[in-house]
């Protein structure tokens, strides 16, 4: 069976650098390679090295894997694996690549270097090796030209956007020899071990995305000359409004560096062969300018925006390009805009702005109909389905919805009428497509959906292990719902616990839900899920409900939403069959108790997890005190000191410290051994459910409830108070921040009991609550509240 247990990655710049650093995040060892410096820096002279010592020879690899430890956003989802990348030299190490099972080439964009190493490569090619490159636009036939037969069929392109760790579209690009196998196996592994969504394009210039991205950049920008429109105005259109990131359009080209953008354009209009498409890919003379002004964006400190500082405060300028003078940026609205801004979904908010009867609804529409036209156009050449095209636009440019989503949710047949009535030529497939009668280009019919291949409704690729809840409760599956939650089957006696309130924030409903779930789940299922589709797994408990009840001073309330809490964890956490909580992004205050309360937790590659609530002038008030307290007391030996370990929870509770990754949560001490990362977040709920039903197949035992638990005391209290205090006297801490932690220091503690005294989990949830309850009685803790609600940023009172 064909596995990649070691890689090379030769190139060590940006990209290449990235694609080593996110191999080692999936525990994939590589070798890091690049060319051997031609001088000494001044560095190395002080210390006597020559041309010829290891550590100036491999010098390039061994410093970016240094860099990769220190940038924002992160590479790494810890920076201890950095480890797993060794540093080497094409002089020295090529020969090293026998042993590896894929060779990625992450060199200069020039055709003629890579043809160069490929040859070298092949050197010490052995059977069965993979070798891909990372080009964005380069022909994959055209760099193994000379290559023999056997290099060609395993050779093909392996397209990362950038940053490989957080951008999910991985390009798969066959050759014309390419064995299918490979390609195949390629999409798998992408898939399952990546994380990434995976594509299948053609080699092409630019292939799918950059070439369908640049193209509506482009118009984009034509259609802005033509209708008199500011840089300001195109981004509020071409954004969220439109179903595009809040970058839009020209914050985006200054992310991705104009320069950058002119060489991916350049590319496209000297490859293709149509005089009307190399036309369209000409490059503005205005952006022409900006790259000869060095106004490159982001990278330069000014492109299309500039960043100043006047009279202390820091403000954004943009681009006036009639006189290429920077100015304030002035305030865009419209009817339009407003309209979309109120409708629900990227395509009721694509369609009530282009159909907004505005100048910028005309906008709108007149840069969708040309992107929808050439995205057609390009099907069969650029990729074999609409899908891929889609895909490759949702995960590469992030939109919400690809060309042809957008199409069916603006309405086919209709949008196509208005087209041809403007004067474009829909492409022969589409309006054979219409006349025969389809509506929609996806069509669902019994719980399959479908699109047009050669002109026939063909299923849609799904990878296996895919699981669309939206799908299932379309399909009857829904056993049990309510306003904040809805229980699913899964099929196979496994039931999935779904949020879907607000920002999926945990109230009474979700917690009748889970009672009533778990219920359910120990009749009629061999287990649990617990998981959901949405932005969030859980941004904590419903803050709105804590303010209202504590701003009327119902402390009888806000006692019955904490017992309701505590007894909804304690079903979770003593359920007689499995429970297993599949977290994504942000898992926050009562989404991290949720999965603490849970048998095992499989959480995304991408969860951000934290007991957050200090930020909020609260502690943890669902369990997560008592939890960690346990967990702390399990995790060292019957006579060990419990001051140190509690020590670093109580820092991270107590600075709301959120992890960056699935994997420094378990670092953290928020998981298990038992636990473990799933890469791919599509893959998330099947990962569960597979572990639902293996803990119920080899027996599962629900733990028996805890009677005693060993607690630091008063003792243990007083060293995390001074701790607290240390961090008071440096000034890293508000007074208030103090006040909350020294209430946390006495519940994680166990209180005033004598060290290591034996204590009961209701004892712990006891203080918990007390305390939660006290401080929802204070003025700062409210202020806290309100300040996060109207901001979503906490306050530091």
């Amino acid at each position: 069976m064909r596995q990649i247990r070691r890689a090379a990655v030769i190139g060590s710049g940006v990209m290449g650098a990235q694609i080593a650093a996110h191999l080692a995040n999936v525990g994939i060892p590589s070798l890091l390679l690049d060319l051997v410096p031609q001088q000494l820096t001044p560095e190395e002279e002080k210390r006597g090295l020559t041309l010829s010592h290891p550590a100036v020879r491999n010098r390039l690899a061994t410093e970016a894997i240094r860099r990769l430890q220190k940038l924002s956003p992160a590479p790494l989802f810890r920076a201890e694996d950095a480890k797993l990348i060794t540093p080497g030299n094409l002089e020295d190490d090529l020969h090293r690549i026998a042993e590896v099972d894929w060779v990625i080439e992450v060199i200069v964009e020039s055709l003629e270097p890579k043809r160069q190493l490929l040859e070298r490569i092949e050197a010490y090619w052995r059977d069965g090796m993979i070798v891909s490159t990372n080009t964005s636009g380069i022909s994959i036939n055209a760099m193994v030209e000379g290559r023999s037969e056997a290099f060609r069929r395993h050779f093909l392109g392996t397209h990362f956007f950038n940053p490989p760790r957080y951008m999910k579209l991985l390009e798969v690009i066959p050759g014309r020899d390419t064995d299918p196998a490979i390609v195949e196996f390629m999409r798998e592994f992408g898939t399952e071990r990546l994380g990434k969504g995976v594509v299948l394009a053609k080699d092409t210039p630019n292939f799918i995305a950059n070439r369908i991205g640049t193209y509506g950049l482009l118009v984009t920008f034509e259609e802005m000359q033509k209708g008199g429109f500011t840089i300001e105005e195109v981004d509020a259109i071409t954004g969220p409004a439109l179903g595009r990131p809040k970058s839009a359009t020209f914050r985006t080209l200054d992310l991705v560096g104009i320069d950058t953008f002119v060489h991916v354009a350049d590319n496209v209009r000297q490859n293709v062969a149509n005089d009307e498409e190399r036309r369209a890919f000409e490059v503005p003379a205005a952006i022409q300018k900006l790259v000869e002004r060095g106004w490159l964006g982001e990278k330069s400190g000014q492109g299309f925006y500039k960043r100043v500082k006047a009279n202390g405060k820091r403000q954004i300028l943009v681009l006036d390009l009639d006189t290429f003078e920077y100015r304030e940026q002035k305030n865009v609205s419209s009817s339009a805009l407003e309209a979309s801004k109120q409708a629900k979904g990227a395509a009721g908010k694509a369609r009530a702005l282009v159909q907004g009867g505005d100048r910028y609804a005309e906008l709108a529409w007149n840069i969708v109909k040309r992107v929808l036209v050439y995205s057609a156009e390009k099907l069969g050449e650029i990729a074999d389905t609409i899908q891929d095209i889609d895909a490759a636009m949702r995960w590469g440019f992030n939109w919400d919805l690809g060309p042809f989503e957008l199409w069916d949710a603006l309405g086919l047949v209709e949008t196509a009428e208005r087209m041809k009535a403007e004067g474009l030529v829909l492409p022969q497939w589409v309006e054979a497509w219409i006349a025969e009668g389809h509506q929609r280009f996806y069509e669902s019919s019994e719980g399959r959906i479908t699109m047009p291949v050669n002109g026939k409704p063909e299923p849609i690729h799904v990878p296996a292990g895919v699981i669309d809840l939206a799908a299932l409760k379309k399909g009857g599956k829904v056993i049990a719902q309510n306003t904040g939650a809805s229980l699913i089957d899964l099929g196979d006696g496994v039931a999935c616990l779904e949020f879907h309130s607000q920002n999926n924030a945990i109230g009474p409903d979700i917690l009748s839900m889970i009672e009533k779930s778990v219920a359910i789940a120990e009749k009629d299922f061999a287990g649990l899920v617990i998981a959901n589709q949405g932005k969030n797994f859980c941004v904590g408990a419903n803050l709105v409900l804590i303010l209202m009840a504590a701003q009327e001073g119902d402390w009888d309330e806000i006692d019955l939403s904490i017992r309701q809490f505590h007894r909804a964890m304690l079903a979770l956490r003593y359920s007689q069959v499995p429970v297993v909580a599949a977290p994504h992004r942000m898992t926050l205050g009562g989404g991290v108790e949720v999965c603490l309360a849970s048998s095992r937790v499989l959480p995304a590659a991408e969860t951000y997890f934290g007991l957050v609530e200090v930020g909020v002038g609260v502690i943890p008030g669902g369990g997560g005190c008592k939890e960690t307290a346990r967990r702390v007391a399990e995790s060292v030996g019957p006579d060990d000191d419990l001051v140190p370990a509690l020590g670093r929870m109580f820092q991270a509770i107590g600075t709301a410290k959120v992890s960056t990754s699935g994997a420094e949560a378990l670092d953290m001490g928020w998981l298990r051994e038992t636990d473990r990362v799933v890469y791919n977040d599509d893959l998330r709920i099947s990962a569960a459910k597979a572990e639902v039903l293996r803990m119920a197949e080899t027996g599962y035992r629900a733990p028996v409830k805890a009677k005693a638990i060993r607690v630091a005391g008063r003792d243990g209290k007083a060293a995390l108070q001074m701790a607290a205090r240390g961090m008071w006297n440096g000034g890293y801490i508000t007074d208030y921040d103090l006040h909350v932690a020294y209430k946390l220091a006495h519940v994680l503690a166990g209180g005033d009991v004598p060290a290591n005294s034996l204590v009961s989990e209701d004892y712990l949830l006891d203080l918990e609550r007390e305390a939660f309850l006290s401080l929802c009685g204070e003025a700062k803790t409210i202020q806290r509240m309100q300040h996060m609600l109207a901001t979503g940023k906490p306050l530091r009172n």
